[in-house]
């Protein structure tokens, strides 16, 4: 079973529950440090190791039209920021096998966005940073099929690897979450993170964006951790309905603690139980 750590903050089956958490794209420096300032905060209130996330590019927006980031210069420059002002580890989205050796001198944890989880040279380029690795299940994909994902990576020479379960197809426009792919994923001996933001969009529901209903968040986070999660991630915006990517169903900055402290409650409850 597979055991380490990012940047301090121990990942594995038997280690505390652990938070990717931030805003969907780097919008602006002033946006990641006003959200990074508040992770930093919880972090400390609640003893929680967190990681700063957010992308330097989203390239798989619905519309040509819609802001995909400040690139990847740009945006490796404000996530070293963050790192060093907030001491945070930080995760990325990579999209491109080109990207992931300049992103892995940055980033303590390299992510492999859903639809290109099975792409061969993706994984292999960020197996060979030796980086942490996060890859979101394809929503096109069963629980058991991300066993050639681990086994891509592994034969690249990577051991720190996640799974993340984001919600699958259910027909047009709307996705479900099987919340027993958390421990059929966990079978193959990786720690599972549980996107609890992403698994209530609407995929393409407003024609040239995706639709989403942040509310049902919590309830899935919490969810989740009932059944098992490692980890779980969040994207958050102090003001959602303001965001310039993913603001349907992005969580609003305000209510993360409370989300956050009653899954660690569950976590807390669930380990206590098996031990």
């Amino acid at each position: 079973m597979s055991r380490f750590s990012i940047d301090g903050i121990p990942i594995g089956f038997q280690e505390d529950l652990f938070v990717f958490a931030g805003p969907c794209v780097i919008e602006s420096r002033d946006l990641c440090f006003k959200v990074a300032e508040f992770l930093k905060g919880v972090s400390e209130r609640l003893s929680a190791g967190i990681v700063f996330k957010a992308s330097f590019d989203k390239a798989n927006r619905s519309s040509i039209t819609s802001f995909r980031g400040p690139g990847i210069d740009e945006g490796l420059r404000i996530l070293q920021q963050v790192k060093e002002q907030f001491q945070l580890p930080v995760v990325t989205d990579i999209h491109l096998p080109s990207q992931a050796a300049q992103v892995g001198q940055v980033a303590d944890c390299l992510q492999i966005p859903a639809f290109l989880c099975r792409q061969t040279d993706l994984l292999a380029a960020a197996a060979e940073t030796g980086a942490a690795v996060n890859v979101k299940k394809g929503q096109f994909l069963s629980p058991w099929e991300m066993k050639n994902v681990v086994g891509k990576l592994k034969e690249s020479g990577c051991e720190k690897i996640m799974l993340c379960e984001r919600g699958t197809f259910f027909g047009y426009n709307r996705l479900v979450n099987d919340m027993t792919a958390i421990g059929e994923m966990q079978n193959l001996g990786c720690p599972v993170i549980f996107d609890a933001t992403h698994s209530t969009q609407q995929p393409g529901g407003l024609g040239t964006s995706s639709a989403g209903a942040r509310e049902k968040a919590p309830v899935l986070a919490a969810s989740a951790v009932a059944a098992g999660a490692n980890g779980l991630f969040f994207e958050i915006h102090p003001s959602p309905e303001e965001a310039l990517c993913d603001s349907a169903c992005m969580m609003r900055m305000s209510d993360f603690e409370k989300t956050l402290k009653r899954c660690r409650r569950i976590f807390d409850l669930i380990r206590r139980d098996d031990e």
